[in-house]
């Protein structure tokens, strides 16, 4: 406890900076594999190196972090290791921008000093994310800070890379891949976006349904084909009809010419791709520049020609379109195919369009030689852990996104076209041959040539391969180190829904191949933090809430809170300020209960002096050791919403709103025992102690703070044990009576509040129950000074307010207290008044028009003020009926 006057308001700023120098000091939370206690391990999900703390990362990292503490107090050799992802293709967009701006270009660089630009880069910002999350709170081992072009992790991933391959799950061929004209290289499927609607539907987009006509070679005609991509049609090796179609199956096997290239086209048929029933029915067939036209090429054997360059411009060899992009050449064939009477007309069409994630670039098709995982074999033990609760998703119904997934996996294209990451551990010979090897020694040892002789693959790796290892590859595999052998597998993963696939399953399937482990026994799965309205957060529609600006406003005790009050287990989070407001207003409810004990710590007070506990302190320790276990229940399952909700209503309203309330009774009663004050100060100091320790994983700062304005206390918050409600005395009988009288104030506090009375007036209160009657004797001083009510005998006459106390009436006579007659009258011009305006506002809320039309905050305003108006009808009734019995 320190020495100096307790401040009158929490300083949340000031506590941050204290309290982080403080555990950095004390080494708080570097983990140490020879320490006792079960392991709990959380590897971060890594940010990119390129970012910056958004709400996603607030909310993910909150929840790492409140896991994290609460384990470390519980008696976890906890570890949480941090650390940033390369990004391969963000931070080159990032670099290769910059170096334009200033008018350079990559080419003109060269690969070894644009990566040494990258480096410098990477040297001055990494320390941004790191910042931004000790300012969260985050109470991460920074000693194991960890980046995923680390030494270690890129001997990991080549040992990852040539593992593989040696067992023939990696391979290099040429297959049909999406690519990103603008950064030009290939992504991965799950690398391309489509827009998505609120539950997350891919939209559709405006496009055209374009048809013309292809002339048959013998002259007899022609065959209309529709195309949402007239441009390819310089690439067409083919047109497929459905082969039952009557208006097409004779013409199977014939011929047609292309109108604008020396090209004959054999017409087939494919009951697998043809709809009759679609367009014209028949479909042009570009075998290089769609998926399932490459499909149709590979059964019917068809040519495979690229018309597009690594820029989506149209190569050399076809005249007046050559050089064009592909839009530009997209307008150009249609009016040549018009001049040429081959139009037969455009309809609007609607479309998914997949775009590059990184670059925004619409994706292009494209036949292209890079390197492949296959994947089924190492996606089908990562679904049985799944199907066999080694591992489980929290909610538990994204096991069947996981499931539908992996049951549908694709070979994994790993190559891209990029300078900045895992460079493939793969050399060529000059006749071309590839060795893979874990350095060019090895790989000039299998060649049989001098190292010199060979060259490195040019392409890197896909960012998703490396951070696979993540997991393990943090621990130091492929060594067998102490951390590998203590904190692996993991113990959680808390990550967004829409990396299950990107990163979840790539960490599963790696995993288990590698190491022989599921890497995390549970997968956290959080949503999005949308705006107050729902809506996704987005520069474009300027309702992005920055988390670092709410911490320099509120502090991030309050912040933290609020997000945590907020996450409903397997909803879209909705941020509300408002909820950061209440966390504030419940930091100040606590500190002022602290600044009330203080006042009552004389100079003799010894923490270690239990007193004489009376009933309130006997309850206080029952209601306590009740809210530990519920915010224990609810942190173990990882409802975090729950574990808020049990902690504030404690504090709140059992600690502060109640006993507080008692303890007066007691400390400013100059009649009562030293031994009771004694026990009544012990309470509070020892309860506020408990507070900070259940508080500490949400309010980490805060929580600090008030446990070192406690006497008796040394050490650090962070690294006390959390409460266990074992370690609370239990006496139920004192607990119950109390309950009782908290129910008796309460109830007549109630009827104080709708009879209009002050509270300066004395009410005497009448039961009908006598063991009731002798339990709130017991307590007849409490209940004069909480509720200004006194005991009376027998049954009371004339008019009377009641309420109900333990399953009995509570009388409380009228008479003397208010005059009947006038507060009668009173009553039926106030209800007729709010008579008229429940018809009104219901005259109003009925009309479908005002309804349909108005803004939603207004029809919401008059709902609220509907339910007031009638909530206010009900308690005038009432007063009107309690008056008038027996007047």
């Amino acid at each position: 406890m320190s020495d100096a006057p307790l401040p009158q308001r929490y300083d949340p700023h000031a506590a941050a900076v204290r309290w982080s120098a403080a555990w950095e000091a004390a080494g708080a939370f570097t983990a140490d594999p020879s320490r006792p206690g079960p392991a709990f391990t959380v590897v971060i999900p890594p940010p990119n190196v390129t970012g910056r703390l958004h709400m996603g990362h607030a909310l993910n990292n909150t929840m790492q972090d409140v896991l994290v503490r609460y384990k470390r107090m519980d008696g976890f050799n906890a570890l949480w290791v941090p650390g940033t992802d390369h990004a391969g293709i963000a931070t080159q967009w990032v670099v290769r921008r910059q170096i334009e701006a200033e008018g350079l270009t990559m080419e003109g660089m060269g690969r070894e000093a644009f990566l040494a630009r990258v480096w410098a880069w990477k040297e001055q910002t990494s320390g941004n994310i790191r910042e931004q999350l000790q300012r969260l709170g985050a109470s991460a081992d920074w000693s194991r800070e960890r980046f995923t072009l680390d030494e270690g992790l890129q001997r990991a991933v080549t040992e990852h890379f040539v593992t593989l391959y040696e067992q023939g799950l990696i391979y290099r061929g040429q297959r049909m891949i999406h690519w990103d004209p603008v950064d030009r290289t290939a992504v991965s499927d799950l690398e391309v976006e489509y827009k998505k609607d609120k539950k997350g539907r891919t939209l559709l987009e405006q496009g055209e349904l374009f048809s013309f006509a292809y002339p048959l070679s013998d002259g007899s005609g022609e065959i209309v084909v529709a195309t949402t991509r007239p441009e390819t049609m310089l690439g067409d090796t083919a047109i497929a009809v459905h082969p039952e179609d009557p208006r097409y199956k004779h013409l199977i096997g014939q011929t047609v010419d292309h109108p604008f290239v020396d090209r004959r086209i054999p017409i087939v048929g494919d009951a697998i791709l043809v709809d009759p029933e679609f367009g014209t029915g028949a479909v042009k067939i570009t075998p290089a520049h769609d998926w399932n036209d490459f499909a149709v090429g590979q059964r019917h054997g068809l040519e495979q020609i690229t018309i597009f360059d690594e820029g989506a411009r149209i190569v050399d060899g076809y005249g007046p379109f050559t050089g064009l992009d592909r839009y530009a050449a997209r307008e150009a064939i249609k009016a040549a195919l018009d001049a040429r009477g081959l139009h037969r007309g455009v309809a609007e069409h609607q479309l998914p369009i997949g775009r590059s994630q990184r670059s925004g670039a619409v994706v292009e098709p494209r036949i292209s030689t890079q390197w492949f995982v296959k994947a089924a074999p190492l996606a089908g033990p990562a679904l049985a852990a799944i199907e066999h609760d080694i591992a489980r998703f929290v909610p538990d119904q994204w096991a069947n996104t996981y499931r539908s997934w992996m049951t549908r996996i694709e070979d994994w294209c790993i190559s891209r076209q990029l300078w900045w990451g895992h460079r493939i551990p793969a050399w060529y010979d000059a006749n071309g041959r590839v060795f893979v090897a874990r350095t060019v020694e090895e790989a000039a040892e299998r060649a049989g040539c001098a190292p010199e002789a060979l060259t490195q693959d040019d392409d890197t790796l896909d960012t998703w391969f490396s951070s696979a290892l993540w997991p393990f590859s943090v621990m130091g595999w492929p060594d067998r180190t102490a951390d590998l052998a203590r904190y692996y597998p993991t113990s959680v993963l808390v990550t967004a829904f829409d990396i299950i696939f990107f990163w979840v399953a790539r960490m599963m399937m790696a995993g288990i191949h590698l190491t022989g482990s599921v890497p995390f026994r549970d997968i956290i799965i959080h949503t999005l933090v949308r705006d107050e309205h729902g809506e996704k957060m987005s520069k474009t529609k300027g309702n992005v809430v920055d988390p670092l600006e709410v911490i320099d406003a509120s502090g991030a005790d309050a912040f933290r809170f609020a997000l945590m009050a907020l996450a409903v287990q397997g909803a879209d989070i909705l941020w509300s300020a408002k909820k950061v407001e209440d966390a504030n207003r419940f930091v100040t409810k606590v500190w002022q209960a602290l600044r009330y004990t203080h006042m009552h710590l004389h100079e003799g007070f010894d923490p270690s002096d239990p007193g004489e506990p009376g009933p309130a302190e006997a309850w206080l320790a029952v209601e306590t050791a009740d809210a530990i276990d519920r915010v224990r229940e609810a942190l173990d399952a990882y409802r975090f919403h729950d574990a808020t909700l049990a902690v504030h209503g404690f504090v709140w309203g059992t600690f502060c709103d109640w006993y507080l309330e008692l303890s007066k009774t007691v400390l400013y009663d100059d009649a009562a025992p030293p031994a009771r004050k004694q026990a009544a100060r012990r309470a509070l100091v020892d309860t506020l102690d408990v507070i900070a320790r259940l508080l500490h994983p949400l309010m980490p700062f805060f929580s600090e703070e008030l446990y070192h304005q406690l006497p008796g206390r040394s050490g650090l918050v962070a690294t006390s044990a959390y409460p266990r409600a074992a370690d609370l005395p239990r006496d139920p009988q004192a607990a119950a009576e109390v309950r009782v009288l908290i129910e008796a104030i309460g109830a007549v506090r109630t009827l104080r509040g709708e009879m209009e009375l002050s509270p300066r007036t004395e009410l005497v209160a009448h039961l009908d129950d006598a063991a009731l009657h002798a339990t709130l004797s017991r307590h007849a001083g409490s209940l004069a000074q909480l509720a200004g009510t006194r005991l009376g005998e027998g049954a009371p006459a004339g008019p009377c307010a009641v309420a109900v106390v333990q399953g009995h009436e509570l009388r409380l006579p009228l008479e003397g207290v208010t005059d009947v007659a006038a507060e009668l009258d009173r009553l039926a011009k106030a209800l007729a008044k709010v008579d008229k305006d429940v018809v009104q506002l219901e005259r109003k809320l009925g009309n479908e028009a005002f309804v349909s039309k108005a803004p939603d905050d207004v029809v919401a305003e008059f709902r609220d003020k509907l339910e007031a108006a009638r909530i206010r009808q009900d308690v005038l009734r009432r007063n009107q009926a309690r008056l008038s019995e027996g007047a």
